[in-house]
Order: structure tokens, then sequence, then C-alpha cells
């Protein structure tokens, strides 16, 4: 018996309508920070071979990278992410304050929702001819310094925070550390838009002397431009830099993918993800992979936002705010 046409067109569509709704929940998009699209490049291809092999469906994953502000900032107004993986909780905080993720984001996943952490590291020229070792060469007189605008990039914000926070550690007061870091962004000759925006300004452009930015950069410089186009100097005292995580609830509760966004992202806690995150030069959380990379993780002397700066959203409002202490002490050149 054959089946009516106009019924067959119907079935036809129903079975087209089923096809994208199925298509549609099983693609995630991820929204995430500039110098992280390497490690997510890697990571998606292990979370969907290990999706495929455990529950037996196929997925795509989409990224979408940039400063971590302004990146938080297209989410709020519309840009459909099914989790968001960003350099700053405070960028997170502000996509919570709009409803836009949990209010409770940081205790929907362990160590406070930030499966990795990175730090502040200097990257100079090959051979270092201008023999930077530590944060006061970085506010000598004829040192360039190039460095991501902290009102539009986290990496920018841990940059200053890291050259705050490294006066108050050696026993400066709030005074210091502000007449420090005025005088580290005269030495600013461009603010970048994000993390590698910053590195192009620095290798593409050619302009500066050493560049501040996340320790996860050096191997991203190494395999993009080549081996031995940069030397990477750790400071004696720099800063820890949580890389949180959230699933967007506004968008998987419209698109049926809240399930597939958190096993996204509690795959990032697993120690395939932890092992790909060292290989990226991001800190692990899980200690016997942190060790097994301790060639890669050079000591340095860490501080907490919390030990100086109250939290990364206190932080925002005193210093990345507009008329904050960032515009009082930063004047384009």
């Amino acid at each position: 018996m054959t089946t009516p046409f106009p019924l067959r067109q119907g079935l036809l569509a129903a079975m087209l309508m089923g096809f994208s709704a199925l298509s549609a929940a099983q693609t995630l998009l991820n929204v995430s920070y500039d110098v992280s699209r390497e490690f997510y490049k890697d990571y998606n291809a292990a979370f969907v071979a290990h999706y495929k092999k455990t529950k037996g469906v196929d997925i795509k994953v989409d990224q979408s990278h940039g400063g971590s502000s302004a990146q938080a900032r297209a989410v709020n107004d519309g840009l459909e992410a099914d989790v968001v993986t960003m350099n700053t909780t405070s960028d997170v905080d502000f996509l919570a304050s709009n409803g836009v993720v949990a209010k409770d984001w940081a205790k929907k996943f362990p160590h406070n929702a930030a499966p990795t952490t990175s730090t502040m590291l200097f990257l100079t020229r090959n051979g270092n001819p201008k023999g930077i070792k530590d944060w006061d060469d970085l506010i000598k007189p004829g040192i360039q310094v190039v460095v991501v605008n902290p009102k539009t990039g986290g990496n920018g914000r841990m940059a200053y925070l890291a050259a705050w926070g490294h006066v108050r550690k050696k026993g400066g007061t709030d005074a210091d550390a502000q007449a420090f870091v005025k005088k580290l962004y005269a030495n600013v000759p461009v603010l970048a838009k994000g993390g590698r925006d910053a590195t192009n300004v620095f290798l593409q452009r050619n302009i500066g002397d050493v560049l501040i930015t996340f320790e996860s950069e050096v191997i991203s410089v190494d395999r993009e431009f080549g081996a031995g186009k940069v030397d990477a100097v750790h400071p004696s005292i720099s800063i820890v830099a949580e890389n949180p995580v959230a699933v967007v609830e506004r968008t998987t509760t419209k698109k049926g993918t809240a399930e597939l966004a958190k096993a996204y992202l509690d795959y990032l806690y697993s120690d395939e993800a932890q092992e790909i995150a060292a290989k990226h030069a991001l800190r692990p959380r899980n200690p016997a992979v942190l060790k097994k990379y301790a060639q890669v993780f050079k000591p340095i002397t860490l501080f907490q936002v919390s030990d100086y700066f109250g939290s990364l959203t206190e932080a925002q409002k005193v210093h990345f705010n507009d008329g904050g202490l960032f515009d009082k002490i930063y004047t384009a050149h």
C-alpha cells in the first residue's frame, strides 16, 4: 500500500524537524577567552570521543574566542553560548548578576568551578636582550611593556593585579603599589584588546621589549610562531589566576542542552583533560598531573586575589570600572 503524497510530505517534514531538533540539541557553543583556543581545540576532540564512547551519541562543539570581558558582554547581549569558560571570575559574576548563569555557579563544579589555573609571567624577545628578570625591570626608562587593556580582557586585569600585588607581597603599601603600577603603564606603548591581540602586537607588529601574559601563552607562541622566538621569564612573585567555567542556563534551557553542557564541563576535571591542560601550560588541579609536569610549572611565590583585593568583583569596582583607579593611573600615549 502506497502512502498518499501529502501524508508522505508531512512525514518527511516531521522527520526533518526531528533531525533538526536532534542536531541542534547535540551542538554546544563554548564562549571562551583569547588564549585558550588551542587548549579547547584539543579538549573538544577528546570530549567528543569520550561522549561517543560512553553515550553512543555524536556531538559537535563550536568555539568563540576573544577578550574575556568582551566575550562576557556578547553572551549577556544574546550570544547563545551553552557554556562559558573564562579567565576571571568577575566575568562570570557579571553574567550571574544578570541571570544568564546561575547565581551559585561557583558551587556547581569543584574548586570554585575552576578546573585549571594559570599565572602571569613575562615573554621577552629571544635571548632577553634587555636583561629583564623581575617586575622592577619593567619600570626602567626605555623599557616598552605590551599588556592587555584591563577593561577589555581578564589577561590585562590579571597583569595589573599581579603588578600591584607583587608590591604588597614584598611589604609595600597600596600607595607604593599604585606608584609602581603608574610607572609600569607609563612604559606601555599600546593596550591590546585581548591576550592573542597582545601576542600579535609583540611578535607580528614587533612592538615592545616584554609582554606580560598568561603562562599558557608560551606554548601557544612556540606552536604558532616557531620555537625560539621568545624567552619565558618567571618573576619572583605572581598571582593565581583561576579559569572559571559555567553552564549558561538561559541558553541550555531553551535548547535542551543542559545535560550535555554539564557533562562537557565535568569532563574538564578528568585525568585525560587535566593532562591536556598541562600540555598547554594550564596548571591542572590534579596534584599528580601537576607533579608530573613540574618542569613546565616553575615554582613562583604565588598570591591569591583575595590576599589584597577582597575579590575580583571588588577589584573590578575599585580598579577597572569607569572612573576607577586604572582610569586615573593610565594616560594613553
